[in-house]
């Protein structure tokens, strides 16, 4: 895939976008970039998934046009080729278009397939990246994803997939950490194939839920134990799963 600067929007330029890919962050409104409020306060229509927090979504004006596109596993209320048609749509007609999305654009929100398809239709791009969720909520908990004592690296990966198309040896390293969004509903199938490919029994697991809202609950259990936690607790899905060192609950300092 190849674009212009002038596609995307180069800051070098003063290219107006008919189209922003604006990152809403993992929840706190306090969280949203300068320019991504801006953009809202300045659109003529948002489009806005589901993860979208309550506090960004009433920083959009009154009279902005408002679409909830948003999808849970399985049940998307607005296919996402209508939603990529609207926005040419709207973009065509000369309205000045947020699409509003939970986190980062480019870290599992579509916000790739969504440039791509923006970019092919002619309409120029403006991407505006957020806090994503894994630095969102392990701040938020007091987890540092890497760690000079536990861990040199960090990889991100989707909760969803089948477990036949993980690359586990890979992911068995000594001092990484790992974060799965969305991985409770999968969180089984999980930590089943990470034992079985050999991560020890007790490594430090945690579970962020409602992550940086006042809501935010974090359990911290074991590769093994983790079912007790989520059973007594209630957690549900969306939450956000971290493995490694660094969750573990004498190192990591809590914060209210």
């Amino acid at each position: 895939m190849s674009t212009s600067a002038a596609t995307l929007g180069s800051p070098l330029k003063k290219n107006k976008a008919q189209v922003s890919l604006v990152g809403a962050g993992p929840g706190d409104p306090e969280l949203l970039t300068r320019k991504a409020h801006r953009l809202l306060q300045e659109a003529d229509v948002v489009l806005h998934d589901r993860l979208v927090g309550e506090g960004v979504l009433a920083l959009i004006p009154v009279h902005v046009e408002r679409f909830y596109v948003g999808k849970r596993r399985a049940q998307h209320s607005v296919p996402q080729e209508e939603i990529n048609a609207a926005l040419i749509s709207w973009a065509h007609q000369g309205k000045r278009v947020v699409r509003l999305k939970g986190g980062d654009p480019f870290l599992f929100g579509r916000g790739g397939e969504e440039m791509e398809s923006l970019i092919a239709a002619g309409v120029s791009v403006d991407v505006v990246p957020g806090v994503t969720a894994a630095s969102g909520c392990a701040a938020y908990a007091g987890i540092p994803l890497t760690h000079r004592d536990y861990a040199d690296g960090v990889t991100l990966l989707t909760g969803h997939l089948p477990a036949s198309e993980y690359d586990w040896p890979a992911l068995i390293r000594a001092r990484h950490t790992l974060v799965f969004y969305m991985g409770v509903t999968n969180l089984a199938v999980l930590t089943a194939a990470l034992l079985e490919h050999g991560m020890r029994a007790d490594m430090p697991l945690a579970i962020i839920e409602h992550g940086t809202l006042p809501t935010q609950r974090t359990q911290v259990a074991t590769l093994s134990s983790w079912r007790a936690v989520i059973d007594s607790e209630s957690l549900d899905s969306p939450a956000l799963v971290i493995i490694g060192e660094v969750t573990a609950c004498d190192r990591v300092v809590r914060f209210p």
